[in-house]
């Protein structure tokens, strides 16, 4: 086997991410034939397999040069042709952001939903005018992108917060046996701390790699968590000892 081959796919993470889906695979298959089709679990699936996926093109991409050189240069990238961000801006920054706001949907209650779609319209808008402006070129940094893509996350998860501490029906439950509350826990979290990180990142890796290098892993354990949760909630129906029945505002 190729040495370089073998190394870009020998990452840790990936190596993780990778067996993160091999489970929640397993599990999905599981599930009756009519909780496959529902969204409550092929979201969280769908969000596993587009995760993992991206993440092994990426790892694919620092295998292959002469594709990712080809890449950059169909898009106007001849000085960094080493990068491949034009993959994790689609992947991670742009459509991840996207699926996890229609996930975050799904728990809110009927008169919250509506901000939740004109948040999704309102970032495609954002993002397409952005990048056709040359603002932030699509296989550069995009730190706006990013910032208004994790905002959202953070509004919509404090929405279903708001929810349920307002709400009878979810002030009736144990919230820690509910799998909206940890999918919502780690997103908010998740995105806080990339937030948080991705600002300083770049910084870092330039006067201090060793502190850069802490951060971004802390980023891929707490991305390693979420896959976890998405997981979790695909296999919720097949653990009813463990989970509570979620509220009936804007779920089954």
């Amino acid at each position: 086997m190729d040495s370089r081959l073998l190394q870009a796919f020998s990452h840790w993470f990936t190596i993780s991410s990778n067996l993160l889906l091999i489970i929640g695979v397993f599990f999905f298959l599981k599930l009756p034939k009519d909780k496959r089709a529902n969204i409550r679990y092929w979201l969280p699936f769908l969000i596993l397999t587009f995760t993992v996926l991206y993440e092994n093109f990426g790892s694919y991409t620092n295998y292959n040069f002469d594709f990712k050189k080809a890449i950059n240069a169909y898009l106007g990238n001849t000085e960094y042709p080493q990068f491949n961000l034009w993959l994790f801006n689609i992947a991670r920054r742009q459509v991840g952001v996207i699926l996890y706001l229609l996930l975050i949907k799904y728990w809110l209650r009927p008169a919250h939903k509506k901000y939740i779609n004109w948040m999704i319209l309102g970032f495609i808008i954002l993002v397409f005018v952005l990048q056709i402006s040359g603002i932030e070129p699509l296989y550069l940094n995009q730190p706006i992108i990013f910032a208004i893509g994790a905002n959202l996350i953070l509004i919509g998860s404090g929405l279903y917060f708001i929810g349920m501490i307002t709400h009878d029906q979810y002030l009736e439950r144990n919230p820690l046996r509910l799998v909206s509350f940890w999918q919502m826990t780690i997103i908010l979290f998740t995105f806080s701390l990339n937030y948080i990180s991705s600002v300083s990142l770049l910084y870092l890796y330039e006067v201090n790699p060793v502190l850069g290098k802490a951060l971004q892993d802390i980023s891929y354990v707490m991305l390693l968590c979420t896959l976890g949760v998405l997981i979790v909630t695909i296999a919720s129906p097949l653990l009813p000892s463990i989970f509570e029945k979620e509220p009936s505002y804007g779920t089954d």
